[in-house]
């Protein structure tokens, strides 16, 4: 009985959820034809024909009209329905993340653009759920630590985005099928989901259940889980922990309490102009030299993704900090056309 009480109720959602649909498609300035709801929703003349009959009795300020074409068009004005388009707080975290991405990449007209978009959103949002999506945006970007950046990257899994996402926004605990790099098998984890950090490589920043509360936190790529959920069971978040902060102790995606402290470059003067409009780090500081290089410093550990880095930079960066980089990189110094 409950399976049939519950089926029933999603088979009501669902059709709420489309005839929503329906009234948005209608807002237009065209409004909407019986033909084109076949072809929008791809069900019979005759369902098109129901789902108008719908319309009109659920939205009373619904109406349609003969046009010329000899097609009859339903209407609905646009005032009705934007209290019920209310952005979600996944909608507007995803529109911000993607004001800093074009920030950080320099489009500055294309950053413009979404700002002048977010505000209008703002100014249209009902003023009573302003202040819990709000609420509700920023701990959902909290969440990631990094902006995504361009290039290469794993392909996504969708239903395991979902799952962090939502163990993200409770807190709540994330069980999850995982396989190490140099694993045999897979193996089931509970976590404790802090955030996400994006990058050539996505991290999720957690830590493991089994090893308590003063465990480390770990870094857990996100194209390694099998499978993912989250669980009913919410924690407690160390109130000292704060996601940017641990972010900016990795040169990329990847932290290591072993290799991090000072790390300081220098730039050949033919490249020295070129290497002061990149920010390698956010907490780096740069210096000229007389001889017009320059110095770049900063404290981040990441060994392996500063030498990727580096490469394509060739002959004209020289490690001064720390001995092990410099090491790293010396046998794979080039001399390149151009520079990154």
């Amino acid at each position: 009985m409950h399976d049939k009480i519950c089926h029933a109720c999603s088979m009501s959602f669902s059709k709420a959820v489309d005839l929503l649909r329906l009234a948005m498609l209608a807002t237009r300035r065209t409004g909407i034809s019986l033909e084109e709801i076949v072809e929008e929703f791809e069900c019979h003349y005759r369902t098109a024909q129901r789902w108008t009959d719908a319309l009109m009795e659920t939205f009373p300020q619904a109406y349609f009209e003969d046009l010329d074409d000899r097609k009859r068009r339903w209407f609905m004005p646009p005032s009705v329905l934007a209290p019920l388009l209310t952005p979600s707080p996944e909608e507007l975290a995803a529109l911000n993340l993607a004001i800093l991405n074009f920030d950080q990449d320099g489009q500055s007209e294309q950053k413009r653009t979404l700002t002048n978009l977010q505000q209008k959103i703002q100014a249209l949002t009902p003023p009573d759920s302003r202040a819990r999506l709000a609420v509700d945006q920023e701990i959902l970007l909290e969440a990631v630590g990094y902006a995504a950046r361009p290039g290469p990257r794993p392909v996504a899994d969708a239903k395991i985005d979902e799952a962090i996402s939502e163990a993200l926004k409770g807190p709540f605990r994330l069980r999850a099928i995982y396989r190490r790099r140099q694993a045999e098998s897979p193996r089931e984890r509970v976590l404790e989901p802090y955030g996400v950090l994006l990058g050539t490589r996505r991290y999720l920043v957690a830590r493991d259940v089994k090893k308590g509360r003063n465990a480390p936190f770990q870094h857990y790529r996100i194209e390694a889980f099998l499978e993912a959920e989250a669980l009913p069971e919410t924690f407690i978040a160390d109130p000292n922990f704060e996601l940017t902060a641990h972010a900016q102790k990795g040169f990329g995606s990847y932290e290591s309490a072993d290799e991090f402290g000072d790390v300081v470059w220098r730039f050949s003067p033919a490249a020295a102009d070129h290497a002061a409009r990149f920010v390698f780090h956010p907490t780096q500081e740069t210096e000229r030299e007389s001889d017009g290089s320059l110095l770049v410093r900063f404290r981040a550990s990441g060994h392996l993704e500063m030498c990727w880095f580096l490469y394509a930079w060739g002959q004209e960066v020289q490690v001064l900090q720390p001995p092990a980089l410099r090491e790293l990189v010396h046998d794979f110094r080039r001399d390149f056309p151009a520079l990154p």
